[in-house]
């Protein structure tokens, strides 16, 4: 009889021993494919059972959570929506994240491993942390000023701080409020579909995600690449640089919006922006030089993230000698980002080393200890320390007496370079106004910020539509508010 008890609870054990099994299997092995399944919702219903962590800046949230009582219970709120949406981007029950909302995803919802002391407990429980915090590098005043320089007028704005690479403002325009997007509704789809069908595409986010021809701004790379090879040694002296000049092998000729370009010394040159000088100048540098100093700005790079993706910004690797002209004054295939143009006048400002930029700050815990801190990545060294110096000479000539005034500040120095980019079939389009910039106050040891500006739609006959006129008095505001942070 005792045999059979024993037999019977050995069985007993085997099987209880086999449910212990299975469940561990079923929860721990195959939980994953459980978790993608589309009929589950469980993953959904936890991942909105508690509040969303926030993403700050300085020390005010610029996102929160709505309770909503259902059974996708908490909805992302954003209480400045459209001033911030470039850089929060959207978290959608319906329609995911983008942004920072979706590249720092794991810490505001919870489940990133850095915010709790034991991961592989959380994982075998299925237990969830408190969402955490992520401060960004912004300066609201800067953001602040850009998107209301902008106007609702089709553009961007980026600004960098030169000696760190913390991104400061990130603006595009127009803009929209991703709180439409946030819930699993009709009314969400409805704005879904009006978002995605608007022509003036306000969910691009134009600073980072789109590329345009710099036109003159990128003259700046072209100078410093002549100054790096020695094809100008003197800024005052006259270079050899007919006007109108044709292009190398073709019988088209360029010329310039402004007079005395002939043999114009580079200084003159970069003052009232002269094609004609620009373009032999890229030339005279070589392809390879030319390629070999536009990539060390940051050019032709695809694995920039800050953290989300940065479109590529791309200068032709090849190129015949009309069409290195062309692209030396930033047209034929030359293109950019805001952003990319920002990192070319913080490298000058910076003595030409170019900081990475960034934007995430330092990631928080819900009770406020920080769990991780970004800090400046490694620089790298764009052109020579002289040729820096002389080119922040060449910006401050711009501002103070060339075709960049309306961006002078009071007790600042600043530094710039205007950009009338053309564009479209012969180029008929509105061409883009740009400016680049920098500026230091009086009484700081290194320029505080680095800002690119771009405007699609200037408003204006299109013989007025400048760099100067349209661009550069948005750059004057951002600089303005961070000098005065």
């Amino acid at each position: 009889m005792t045999r059979h008890i024993r037999h019977a609870a050995a069985f007993c054990a085997l099987l209880f021993l086999a449910l212990l099994v299975n469940a561990a299997r079923v929860q721990v092995v195959q939980a994953p494919s459980y978790d993608h399944n589309p009929a589950n919702r469980r993953p959904d219903i936890a991942r909105y059972r508690q509040p969303r962590g926030n993403i700050l800046v300085g020390d005010r949230p610029v996102t929160g959570s709505r309770d909503t009582g259902g059974r996708l219970r908490h909805e992302r709120t954003y209480p400045e929506g459209p001033l911030y949406a470039p850089v929060t981007g959207y978290s959608s029950q319906r329609y995911g994240t983008t942004f920072l909302e979706h590249t720092e995803d794991g810490v505001l919802s919870g489940t990133d491993p850095l915010l709790t002391p034991l991961p592989l407990f959380n994982d075998v429980t299925r237990a969830r942390n408190p969402g955490g915090d992520v401060v960004t590098t912004l300066d609201r005043g800067a953001q602040q000023a850009a998107y209301k320089g902008l106007g609702g007028r089709k553009g961007a704005v980026a600004a960098i701080e030169p000696a760190t690479g913390r991104i400061l403002a990130l603006v595009s325009a127009p803009s929209y409020d991703p709180a439409e997007l946030s819930g699993n509704g009709p009314a969400t789809a409805g704005a879904w579909a009006r978002l995605t069908g608007d022509p003036d595409k306000p969910m691009l986010n134009r600073a980072v995600r789109q590329t345009y021809p710099p036109g003159s701004t990128f003259k700046v790379v072209t100078a410093a690449a002549a100054l790096d090879a020695g094809v100008v040694r003197d800024v005052d002296a006259p270079t050899d640089s007919p006007d109108p000049y044709r292009l190398p092998g073709t019988t088209t000729k360029l010329a310039n919006e402004s007079e005395g370009c002939e043999n114009a010394p580079l200084r003159v040159a970069f003052q009232w922006s002269c094609n004609t000088v620009f373009a032999k100048l890229g030339v005279d540098v070589g392809a390879e030089a030319m390629v070999s100093t536009a990539q060390a700005f940051g050019f032709n790079d695809t694995d920039l993230r800050v953290p989300f993706a940065v479109a590529r910004s791309t200068f032709d690797t090849s190129v015949d000698r009309a069409q290195l002209a062309l692209s030396s004054i930033g047209q034929y295939n030359t293109r950019a980002t805001p952003l990319q143009m920002a990192m070319v006048a913080a490298a000058v400002a910076n003595g030409g080393q170019l900081r990475p930029p960034y934007l995430v700050e330092r990631r928080l815990r819900a009770n406020g200890a920080t769990v991780s801190t970004a800090g400046s990545l490694p620089a790298r060294q764009v052109m020579l320390p002289a040729t820096a110096a002389r080119m922040r000479q060449l910006m401050r000539d711009v501002v103070r007496k060339g075709t960049g005034t309306n961006a002078a500040i009071r007790g600042a120095t600043v530094g710039g370079k205007t950009g009338t980019a053309q564009h479209g079939i012969g180029n008929a389009g509105t061409p883009y106004a740009w400016f680049v910039s920098w500026a230091q106050g009086h009484t700081d040891l290194e320029a505080r910020v680095a800002v690119a500006v771009v405007v699609e739609d200037a408003s204006g006959n299109r013989g007025e539509i400048t760099g100067g006129g349209m661009a550069a008095p948005i750059a004057r505001a951002v600089m303005e508010a961070v000098l005065n942070s």
